[in-house]
């Protein structure tokens, strides 16, 4: 349709059909008859406005979307199709591992191809936008949604922001493409404490330097919606925030496309305390420019009223119904309702063998070892091996958000092990519960979940007993822990970042009968290992890793496959070091070069200040030495670039990838800077012995920062360059930039 005839549908809309368009309500409002009354008074819409609404919520399945199409349809006089949008997060049915995990591969492309499957796969089931990616910068693992992000680092999620848009979206083929809707904007990352929904609170320094650059990237690879963040910024929640939505967003980064709220956020202003009721927290949305109103019943019932007050414009209104037919239009909803939603196709897509092969091979590569004593692994295949623990024969290894994902397709490590292994060299038994109680789980109202899912499994046999016999008969144990699937992803957050006491209890008694021990960690988030790594002889973080994770465990455990895994969250030492990350600033007092005492430094007491495992940190099977950095000159002038070059060698006899990381301090600014910052990464295959040269282009948008003024820009002065496996395992250079 040419945007002339979006122009003049727009003019035949009534005013309840231009509000219909920017609301959105979820699949029960859509059931037939006296089924749909309820939720209509449980929300307080009128009916009559339903048979308008623009988009549904959640609703997936190929034959239920071309239904609910179908019937509105026939009803609607403008034929304007629904919107069907969906938390489509790493996966449909084929699910991958969790973002946070993702972000682990160091690897943006393989990134992109799994957003690219999962679009293929969801289309087929009628899905036309997904709620992904989050891009939001995570610092403190307290909250419970790390699971959704890449990590701490504003550079690299940027780096997978885009990839991610680009997987889902392509070039908009129908049928094969998605349009992304970038999440939560803006830094629902930085809760205080940790805590869920909580308040936000920094300067508009940080928040620029720190945290909008990873939607900035998401926009500017053309995202075609963002999602509003619950949080307050600077005091003003951001669904009513006019200048993050507005000023920031729309104008100065020039984003026209469609803004969505969070769930019932608009209502949440109420709570907040910035609005008195519906009809203020509509205004104040509309304002910021906010275009639909995610399930609630603001806009539906109070915009025509704030209409004929003389309170809001009729061109807030059509601007924000504009935005949203457009949107309908480039997805060609016009010509084809149905977007290629079919149910031969949804059937035959899932689980496809190159879906099975990615999904492994993500998995794989996603995998953070994180502690190898004694050489623990890689495992030999002639050895006795039991695995135990309440992952050893568990499904649940998708996480919370895999909301679509097709449990009876995931790998168990139990099914993998007796794959790769003879009968008489592999025992398994469940040993112990994820939980003894499930008190403070909670319930998820909206949210469906299988029951099994809240339920806490019970030993299926002699428990401790039965464990320790295996113990004693094994050459090797694995223990398979984590948390319990609820206790991370939204609503998820913890004060006690340790593994469950009665797992670590179990443990204990269990460990003097072992001869090598291995444990495999499941969680959404970093855990604080400080007392159990001292316990076991090698750690793999194993995340969740999705539908292939199973299969993927056994190829790093057997040595089929090395790992390659870098992590892009810092692990705490201790919970009161949150948050702890490794581009902080300095401080006036650093405990380790001040010139003043131990005593009077910027240090704890009773821990240090780094972390257990630092951003970029994990290790692999083999051994790769950094020498000889370079730089092609020790000045930069401004509009040129200086090329640093560094010998790498993997010394072992075992080829693997190398992470190669590049990071820069500007030593003198005019406003503090922190102590390095990532500016570049390279993820290389080294064959067994091999010796090469590795290349990174430094140019002044590298050194560029907000300065004392607030303008962006690189500043004359010294900067030093660090290059290697991680953010604490560097070698050192230095030059100068000039203008």
């Amino acid at each position: 349709m040419e945007e002339q005839q979006i122009l003049h549908l727009l003019g035949t809309l009534s005013i309840e059909e231009k509000i219909g368009q920017l609301i959105q309500l979820s699949g029960e409002f859509f059931n037939t008859g006296a089924m749909a009354v309820g939720p209509m008074q449980k929300l307080g819409i009128d009916g009559n406005m339903v048979q308008y609404t623009g988009s549904v919520l959640n609703v997936l399945g190929a034959a239920k979307v071309i239904q609910i199409q179908s019937d509105y349809l026939e009803k609607s006089r403008h034929k304007i199709p629904l919107l069907f949008m969906a938390d489509i997060v790493y996966g449909y049915k084929t699910v991958f591992p969790i973002p946070l995990a993702l972000g682990s591969s160091w690897d943006p492309e393989m990134v992109k191809s799994c957003n690219k499957l999962t679009a293929e796969e969801s289309c087929a089931a009628g899905a036309h936008v997904t709620f992904a990616p989050m891009v939001d910068v995570v610092r403190d693992p307290r909250w419970g949604r790390c699971m959704e992000s890449t990590g701490e680092d504003t550079y690299l999620n940027s780096i997978f922001a885009k990839a991610m848009v680009e997987g889902f979206q392509g070039d908009f083929t129908p049928g094969a493409s998605l349009a992304s809707c970038v999440k939560h904007y803006a830094a629902y990352g930085a809760p205080e404490g940790g805590r869920e929904y909580n308040t936000v609170d920094m300067s508009e320094r940080r928040l620029r330097e720190d945290y909008l650059a990873p939607y900035k990237a998401a926009v500017d690879a053309g995202c075609e919606l963002v999602m509003t963040a619950f949080n307050t910024v600077d005091g003003i929640p951001a669904t009513a925030n006019q200048w993050l939505m507005d000023d920031v967003l729309r104008k100065e980064w020039g984003f026209n496309g469609v803004l969505i709220t969070d769930y019932a956020a608009i209502s949440e202003l109420i709570a907040h305390g910035v609005a008195e009721d519906d009809r203020e927290a509509a205004r104040l949305s509309m304002e910021a420019s906010v275009d639909i109103d995610m399930k609630t019943a603001c806009y539906s019932n109070q915009l025509k009223p704030l209409l004929e007050e003389g309170r809001l414009s009729m061109k807030k209104i059509d601007d924000a119904v504009l935005r949203v037919l457009k949107l309908k239009n480039k997805l060609g909803l016009f010509e084809d309702p149905y977007r290629g939603a079919s149910i031969t196709r949804e059937q035959e897509l899932s689980h496809s063998p190159e879906r099975t092969a990615l999904a492994r091979n993500a998995a794989t590569q996603s995998l953070v070892l994180l502690q190898n004593n004694k050489s623990a692994l890689p495992l030999s295949k002639n050895k006795k091996i039991a695995l135990i623990g309440p992952y050893a024969d568990s499904q649940d290894l998708s996480g919370l958000w895999a909301v679509y994902g097709d449990k009876s397709q995931v790998v168990t490590l139990k099914a993998a092990f007796e794959e790769a292994l003879p009968p008489d060299r592999f025992r398994m038994t469940q040993g112990c519960n994820l939980l003894d109680s499930h008190e403070g789980l909670g319930d998820f109202g909206f949210f469906k979940l299988d029951e099994a899912a809240l339920t806490i499994q019970k030993a299926k046999d002699q428990g401790l007993q039965r464990a320790i016999e295996l113990a004693e008969w094994a050459d090797t144990v694995i223990f398979a822990m984590g948390e319990h699937t609820l206790q991370s992803g939204e609503a998820g957050s913890r004060s006690d970042l340790s593994l469950p006491a009665n797992q670590t209890d179990f443990m204990d008694k269990v460990l003097p009968y072992v001869k090598s021990s291995v444990l495999l960690l499941f969680n959404g988030r970093p855990l604080v290992l400080t007392e159990i790594r001292e316990k076991v002889d090698a750690i793999l973080e194993c995340w969740y890793p999705g539908t292939e994770g199973g299969h993927a465990i056994i190829d790093l455990l057997l040595g089929d496959a090395n790992p390659s895994g870098r992590l892009t969250m810092s692990f705490p030492y201790a919970v009161g070091q949150i948050p702890v990350y490794y581009n902080h600033f300095n401080t006036g007092r650093p405990s380790r070069t001040s010139a003043h005492s131990m005593r009077f430094t910027s240090r704890y007491l009773d821990i240090p200040n780094e972390p257990l495992y630092p951003f970029g940190y994990g290790l692999s099977y083999h051994k790769t030495d950094y020498t000889n950095l370079l730089l092609s000159s020790s000045v930069l002038q401004s509009g040129q670039h200086l090329e640093a070059e560094i010998e790498i060698r993997n010394g072992s006899d075992r080829s693997g990838y190398e992470v190669i990381q590049l990071y820069i301090r500007d030593l003198v600014g005019s406003v503090v800077r922190p102590v390095k910052e990532l500016r570049g990464f390279q993820k290389i295959h080294l064959q067994a012995g091999e010796h090469r040269k590795v290349y990174f282009r430094i140019t002044e948008d590298m050194l560029k920062f907000y300065t004392k003024d607030m303008t962006y820009e690189a500043e004359e002065g010294r900067f030093e360059v660090y290059i290697g496996s991680s953010s604490e395992d560097v070698l050192t250079a230095s030059f100068t930039f000039m203008k």
